[in-house]
């Protein structure tokens, strides 16, 4: 595997633009009081399947070979990666399968079947789904997509951060949510090299750790992984987007559950917008870090907008009088 350069970002923008249309990068005064910045939410919620992933479901199918296209796709997701695939597959004419925990967000399980992907339920977490899905894989020789390990992917998710910079050229910090670390390995290899002093930070939540201390310790490590955010929820880390981080990521903050569905209702109060735990982690992330953000112009990546019935009761429950 080949870290993704700006380039493959730039050739992946192409190659997607027929597909996606950029998204919509908005400021609310709401939120720059509460952070005391000049914040700017990348929404991503607002992609076909409600998510970032997108980008580099296409990117990556788009660019299957005959034979991988005949042999067809499995993958293992807790949603987003699976409704990326799915999406994808059925622009190019492939055959999809994925692999889901038990207890997946229905949301996105019903939409991932809509797709016409085949919905194969093994495991209590991502981990065990992901283990499940290799098997299959080389049992039945499917071209197997790693949600981490694949250039393309992360070259395509990187296209967020070449819109942000394009629109916001003067971004100081740019924000985003980690759970294999696509997104945060695009984001930083994007802005390393259009804008070096801008840093960029990855937030995972302190209840599923396994990138944050694979990213500290400088090794793949394992980690319990029992966040209700589907999206930040990995048990184990991943080497290519792990290699790229512990060169180009600035720093790694972490934040309670508690915090993430704080951010949540804030997204739905202040800047009327429904994200899923995963999306709402970069402004829990912001506030954390609000002392240090001070005046700055901030970019937080709302990854997406798959928020469960469960988990939206749960962040509306978690509002103290």
């Amino acid at each position: 595997m080949q870290n993704p350069s700006l380039t493959d970002v730039l050739v992946a923008q192409q190659r997607i633009k027929p597909y996606l249309k950029p998204t919509p990068l908005h400021s609310y005064p709401a939120i720059n009081d509460l952070i005391g910045a000049h914040v700017f939410i990348k929404h991503e919620n607002v992609q076909p399947v409600g998510a970032f992933k997108v980008r580099g479901g296409i990117n990556l199918i788009s660019q299957l070979s005959e034979d991988e296209k005949r042999r067809g796709v499995i993958t293992a997701s807790t949603g987003n990666h699976g409704q990326s695939v799915a999406y994808a597959s059925r622009i190019f004419g492939v055959e999809a399968r994925v692999v889901v925990p038990e207890g997946a967000n229905p949301g996105k399980v019903a939409a991932m079947k809509a797709m016409g992907a085949e919905i194969i339920v093994h495991g209590k977490n991502f981990d065990e789904s992901r283990v499940h899905c290799e098997q299959l894989a080389e049992k039945h020789n499917y071209r197997y997509i790693h949600s981490g390990n694949e250039p393309h992917l992360i070259a395509g998710v990187g296209t967020i951060t070449l819109e942000i910079l394009q629109e916001q050229p003067e971004i100081q910090t740019i924000i985003v949510p980690l759970g294999g670390g696509s997104g945060a390995s695009g984001a930083s290899i994007v802005a390393k090299a259009l804008s070096p002093p801008t840093q960029v930070l990855a937030v995972q939540s302190s209840a599923s750790q396994a990138a944050y201390q694979s990213w500290k310790q400088k090794k793949l490590v394992e980690s319990p992984n029992q966040t209700f955010a589907e999206g930040l929820a990995t048990g184990t880390a991943f080497k290519l987007p792990q290699s790229i981080l512990g060169k180009l990521l600035d720093d790694f903050i972490l934040v309670s559950d508690d915090e993430i569905l704080q951010a949540m209702v804030w997204m739905l109060e202040k800047a009327h917008t429904l994200v899923e735990g995963a999306g709402a982690a970069p402004l829990a992330a912001a506030y954390k870090l609000r002392r240090k953000l001070q005046n700055q112009r901030v970019a937080l990546i709302c990854s997406g907008g798959n928020a469960s019935l469960k988990n939206l009761k749960m962040a509306l429950n978690s509002i103290k009088d």
